[in-house]
């Protein structure tokens, strides 16, 4: 790997176009370097991942909304839509749309956390799109969707975007219209434009995550994708995009991150070595907020020393600082402890989801966000015991480079009433590289059979499986196999809009 320099430069000081990051993302792009099978490997893993809860959510009113809007702009030579045949097709655009709100309504698939957050498995649906429209091959979506967990993961480790409170998806649409490039086989100079013009129409707030959670939290990483795809296109058709997007003097950098002195280090991989970050990432066992699986997990593991959950006085997660403050007491949301808050808000709060699996012992992606489920008096009760506070320690292994140290988990104080004390803690899920039960491709299977089941065929799913398992040798024009169907008759219809 090799990290750059990125400073803000003023425009007398006239920057070189190949001294800029938008031109330095684009040379990764370009580079012809082979995929290592152990990425191809892992990136039939996360196909499989994103259909997988793609289909789970299927008739999700956000997705049925997002669906419907896609199935207003058939175009015949376009891309296929989760759960609609693929003799439908429609605008890459807005397959790209409406596959990102599925893929992400259940924040069930990958994520990645460094500086800052993602979740790059967002990555694929506007990758995909474009390639089944332009009949690429296996072999060249995967060189894309490659590419695109490269930028992303390598930008998440650099540059903070939630501490000036900018959404994560300003790391993702450059890394999606990159991928795109890549997979188009583009030249740097195009795909230069269209990671600056990417990066400039995506800068948004944090408050898509913050006070009372809305669909939108589903729907930012689709509309990330849309823009890529369009940044693209418009780019190959001769546009250019403001520049330098990164280091200008009125650039994101200056005004939106760390200001006129703002100073990152962001490590690329260097000319000819292989794009590997998407081994650095990892998927989620359990249908919530990533920092969350560990404890999850713990949670399942404490249960069984407790007697009744009726004993308990008080529980104190103690965890980093980004626990604390997104899905903890730390974030000071009222919501984050309200019976009626959405599901969205729900499963960024960790003081619900810590109860909840205390007292289930399981997790379930629809059972254990129901509104009963919520209400429940004696939910609500243990839920409002748990608080959370910031451990330096916690945080700092949060933030380690070494992957042996990294943690994502905390330590967990059960107070009882008759004044004895339950004390225990873990730094990665189950289902974490480094965990218990590291995921591995039987995994990936199992849980798609899991979410599918009773939503999809037998034939359906076996078939879907067989295609994603041959993705790496699927040849041009094939790629629509890895879209899934639902039986005829069973798609939601939602409310009508503009079209």
């Amino acid at each position: 790997m090799i990290d750059y320099d990125v400073k803000v430069s003023p425009s007398k000081a006239g920057l070189k176009r190949d001294d800029q990051l938008a031109w330095k993302i684009a040379g990764v792009a370009v580079d012809r370097v082979a995929v290592a099978k152990e990425v191809a490997a892992m990136i039939v893993n996360r196909v499989i991942d994103n259909a997988s809860v793609a289909i789970a959510s299927a008739n999700r009113r956000s997705i049925v909304s997002a669906r419907d809007m896609a199935l207003a702009r058939p175009n015949r030579n376009g891309a296929s839509v989760f759960g609609v045949p693929t003799s439908k097709r429609v605008s890459p655009e807005w397959a790209a749309w409406a596959n990102g709100v599925a893929v992400r309504e259940l924040d069930m698939h990958d994520t990645f956390l460094a500086a800052d957050y993602s979740h790059p498995g967002d990555n694929i649906p506007p990758i995909l799109a474009v390639a089944q429209s332009m009949e690429k091959s296996g072999r060249e979506l995967i060189r894309g969707v490659a590419t695109g967990y490269e930028i992303q993961i390598d930008l998440v480790r650099a540059v903070c975007l939630h501490e000036h409170k900018i959404d994560h998806i300003a790391h993702l649409c450059p890394a999606q219209a990159a991928g795109i490039g890549t997979l188009l086989g583009l030249k740097q100079d195009i795909i230069y434009q269209a990671v600056q013009q990417a990066v400039h129409v995506s800068f948004t707030t944090r408050q898509s995550r913050k006070g009372e959670i809305s669909s939108w939290k589903a729907y930012a990483p689709a509309h990330s994708g849309k823009l890529a795809i369009e940044a693209v296109d418009r780019v190959m058709r001769g546009e250019g995009a403001p520049s330098p997007i990164y280091e200008g003097e009125d650039s994101v950098l200056a005004w939106m991150l760390d200001g006129p002195q703002a100073h990152y280090v962001v490590p690329l991989p260097a000319p000819g070595e292989a794009k590997r970050a998407i081994l650095d990432s990892y998927t989620k066992e359990h249908s919530a907020e990533y920092q969350s699986q560990a404890l999850i997990d713990l949670a399942f593991r404490m249960r069984e020393r407790i007697g009744k959950l009726d004993d308990v006085e008080k529980i104190v997660i103690h965890t980093s600082h980004h626990t604390h403050n997104v899905i903890g007491t730390g974030a000071n949301d009222p919501q984050k402890m309200d019976p009626k808050a959405t599901r969205e808000t729900l499963d960024h709060s960790i003081m619900y989801i810590f109860a909840v699996a205390l007292q289930d012992g399981g997790w379930h992606h629809v059972d254990s966000y129901a509104p009963k489920r919520a209400a429940r008096a004696d939910t609500v009760r243990l839920w409002h015991k748990i608080e959370t506070t910031e451990d330096p320690e916690w945080t700092r292994r949060y933030r380690a480079t070494d992957p042996n140290e990294l943690s994502f988990g905390g330590r967990v104080e059960i107070f009882l009433r008759d004044g004895s004390k339950l004390e225990d803690e873990m730094a990665v899920a189950n289902a974490h590289p480094l965990g218990a039960k590291p995921f591995g491709r039987d995994d990936y299977i199992r849980k798609f059979q899991i979410l599918t089941e009773g939503i999809i065929t037998a034939r359906e799913s076996n078939r879907f499986l067989e295609a994603a398992q041959e993705l790496p040798r699927m040849p041009a024009g094939d790629l629509h196999r890895l879209n899934v169907a639902l039986p005829a008759g069973t798609l939601a219809v939602g409310k009508p809009g503009i079209l």
